[in-house]
């Protein structure tokens, strides 16, 4: 006998028998992070919880429409924001606080009949300690474990040159926002802060062969790496729409992986 899928991609919104019931070894499990920090005057705390809860739902629910068997779990608010440890209202947790957390919740997903398990992450101050989590889990418990970003963009657009250093409540994260809640956004006190000196260096960077370890304060006191002057509601939508539709995209790619190839 087929069971009928429930309604709700929410795991949490089932019982736990319907989740058994619903939940197979092909199933996807969405994990989304985000984080409480300081982003600026100008952009609220929430920015990248909001983000990362957003477009996980949105893209959830759009590949569930498709077909796919993918389910999401709320998102993770409190994690290692400690490079904005500094500024007022930042709520973080140590590295090893959150890498237990994740470790103990993928002994749970290990429970059910789920084997994949993605990691919707999008604040970058995680994104070390969640692919050291992903080999943890697969090691431990044999979970299928990715990290995907919870944006991408969408092309060509124009907006102000950040160097390749809008990094943070710049362009992209404000104009998400004033996508998403143009409440909580206050551009008359958004101003540029890119650490242009940086772009002088060749090999080094955020996003370059060498990396470094930094703190927001390292370059200014306003909790801002980029330029917030000119982010629009409008490039937010392209931005959501572009990174809605790619997740879906890696979604289906993720139920279809193997690393094995012994499927192929």
């Amino acid at each position: 006998m087929t069971l009928s899928q429930p309604a709700s991609r929410k795991l949490v919104e089932l019982s736990g028998t319907a989740a058994e019931a619903a939940l197979s070894a092909d199933s996807v499990i969405v994990l989304p992070t985000g984080a409480i920090e300081f982003h600026g005057p100008h952009l609220p705390l929430i920015t990248d919880y909001l983000i990362a809860d957003s477009v996980a739902n949105a893209a959830v629910e759009a590949a569930a429409a498709e077909g796919q068997d993918v389910w999401i779990l709320p998102t993770i608010a409190y994690t290692k924001s400690d490079e904005h440890h500094w500024a007022p209202g930042t709520m973080w947790i140590s590295w090893d606080t959150l890498m237990q957390t994740v470790v103990e919740l993928g002994n749970s997903i290990a429970a059910t009949p789920a084997r994949k398990l993605v990691f919707f992450n999008g604040h970058g101050g995680n994104l070390a300690l969640l692919q050291v989590a992903c080999r943890e889990l697969r090691r431990r418990f044999g979970l299928e474990t990715f990290l995907m970003g919870a944006t991408v963009p969408p092309g060509d657009h124009d907006g102000p040159e950040e160097l390749g250093l809008g990094i943070h409540a710049g362009h992209s994260e404000t104009s998400l926002v004033l996508h998403l809640r143009p409440e909580l956004v206050d551009l008359s006190v958004a101003e540029r802060s890119v650490p242009a000196h940086l772009a002088d260096y060749e090999h080094i960077g955020f996003r370059k062969r060498v990396t470094f370890g930094w703190l927001s304060n390292d370059f200014s006191t306003n909790g801002t790496l980029g330029d917030p002057t000119g982010a629009s509601a409008a490039y937010g939508a392209e931005l959501f729409d572009a990174s809605v539709a790619d997740a879906v995209a890696a979604f289906g790619e993720i139920a279809r992986f193997d690393a094995s190839g012994a499927s192929a």
